[in-house]
């Protein structure tokens, strides 16, 4: 198998011209040296050095030094980069669920980093299934889901409660009231997106004899879309979500919280350091839920 230490013999063998001051140079001593390069030869098929005369390159070993000494600076920039990474601090891959609110996302990826957990993070945006197969396949450390969701495997911390409202057509229904029982149909995002979670919103609904109809809705920002033109309502944790025309009313019958999890996997290497971190996310949830 080729290895740097090869590259290297080559490379100081070629500059030096000269097999003891090579060894030296490579930190190992003559007898080694010769071997390592015997080696090289025989694995690339070459002689790459004509012995008879001193140490000269031959025609292939000439060709062949250009790029045994970038692929020597490869490895080391290679390990640069590496010594980089660990100095300023893991890079945590953060996955959000995109019904999580804009203040709240915000402040969870800030938790870490202002605990000094870590210095980097990666924060992306994805359907509660996605993140889910994400985690099990190690492409994310943390991933603040629906609930309830089917972990399969994965860990996840309490279920944390955040208030939402209804937005719905300015002047279709009561000052205050939550317009469930009128004539518009509920804006929701896939069902592919979350099933169980998707399940336990609709039930909730027909729970308390309200006729459920829904809507499909890509994101927030089309539901609200509808909201505004007059043909749907939306329930909502986003506090900021609004638009003209748009009145925004408390969900009080029957109460419709966005219950989130935050969720890892425990099998990974280093889980132990990520319930600790996992503990900040929730921490920063529960203080944003407070105020």
């Amino acid at each position: 198998m080729l290895t740097e230490r090869h590259l290297e013999i080559f490379v100081a063998l070629a500059e030096e011209e000269h097999f003891g001051t090579a060894a030296q140079r490579v930190g190992i001593t003559q007898p080694p040296l010769s071997q390592g390069l015997r080696r090289l030869e025989a694995l690339l098929g070459v002689r790459l050095f004509d012995r008879e005369r001193g140490v000269s390159l031959t025609e292939e070993g000439t060709l062949l030094l250009p790029h045994a000494r970038r692929a020597l600076a490869a490895l080391a920039e290679l390990r640069e980069t590496g010594a980089r990474e660990h100095a300023d601090g893991r890079r945590l891959q953060l996955g959000l669920a995109p019904e999580v609110p804009t203040n709240f996302a915000a402040d969870v990826a800030a938790s870490p980093v202002r605990a000094g957990e870590h210095t980097r993070i990666g924060v992306v945006t994805a359907s509660t299934a996605v993140l889910l197969k994400d985690l099990a396949a190690g492409r994310l450390d943390i991933a603040v889901i629906r609930h309830p969701s089917v972990l399969h495997g994965l860990a996840a911390g309490r279920v944390i409660l955040l208030p939402t409202w209804i937005l719905a057509p300015a002047g279709s229904g009561d000052a205050g009231a939550a317009p469930l029982t009128s004539r518009l149909p509920v804006a929701v995002r896939p069902r592919a997106e979350a099933p169980a979670a998707h399940d336990l919103f609709v039930d909730t609904l027909a729970g308390r004899g309200h006729r459920v109809e829904t809507v499909v809705v890509s994101d927030e920002r089309a539901g609200l879309a509808l909201v505004a033109a007059g043909q749907a309502v939306l329930v909502t944790a986003d506090s900021t979500l609004t638009a003209t025309e748009v009145e925004r009313r408390t969900t009080t019958d029957p109460p419709l919280p966005l219950r989130l999890r935050v969720a890892w996997d425990p099998r990974r290497p280093g889980s132990e350091g990520t319930a600790e971190t996992v503990r900040l996310i929730e921490e920063a949830l529960t203080r944003m839920v407070a105020k």
